[in-house]
């Protein structure tokens, strides 16, 4: 039975690697179709500066994503489950449903769909960090990080609901005025921040000096 365990650890990244990339290509194209398909882009309105940055929004977001799963398989390992071979999925499919609301007129329903996205990467890099501490190959990662609590979650799930809430709103109202952009600033300055924190993390948990104590 170690013997089975052992190779699945082993199989792992390349596994969940190949099925979220091809997931993430699948993504990628679509986007890009929806960008050559898109006369609009290529105005100079207020409108168009807002699809343009749903546009660049969706693709960080979907960098976010490759980045996450990236980090987890290149520096942790633990015995995999059947979900961890479906999360990929699901992050797809609610990628595609992102991409097909972009547009302003249909911004609402975009600002609902991005923060669940993000509410779910953040719930399913969870549940993989908590699976990786109790595996024992990972101790000198986790020996220097305390446990999640509900008070971390705070600021995730404050975004989340804010951002349903926000594209409530603008679904009901069909706003497209100045609480749409700022809606949409807020939402595009959330996910790259992440990106960089995710990838400075990332970064500095491959360093010679990790674990670092101020």
């Amino acid at each position: 039975m170690q013997e089975l365990r052992d190779r699945a650890r082993a199989n792992l990244p390349t596994v969940l690697l190949t099925l979220l990339s091809i997931v993430q290509a699948l993504a990628l194209e679509f986007l890009w179709a929806h960008v050559r398909e898109n006369g609009p882009l290529f105005e100079i309105s207020r409108m168009t500066v807002m699809l343009w940055i749903q546009l660049l929004t969706t693709f960080v977001g979907i960098m976010l994503i490759w980045i996450v799963y990236a980090s987890h398989v290149m520096r942790l390992r633990w015995v995999p489950t059947t979900t961890d071979s479906v999360y990929p999925f699901v992050i797809g499919l609610l990628e595609f449903i992102l991409i097909e609301f972009l547009g302003p007129a249909e911004l609402g329903q975009w600002m609902i769909c991005n923060s669940v996205v993000f509410g779910v990467m953040v719930w399913i890099s969870h549940r993989t960090m908590k699976r990786a501490r109790m595996d024992g190959a990972n101790v000198a990662f986790f020996q220097h990080l305390e446990p999640a609590t509900m008070r971390d979650f705070l600021p995730t799930l404050t975004i989340v609901v804010v951002g349903v809430l926000a594209g409530v709103y603008l679904t009901i109202t069909d706003d497209t005025g100045w609480a749409a952009m700022i809606a949409l600033l807020a939402a595009a300055g959330v996910i790259v921040y992440q990106f960089i924190s995710v990838a400075t993390f990332w970064e500095r948990s491959l360093s010679d000096s990790w674990p670092h104590k101020d």
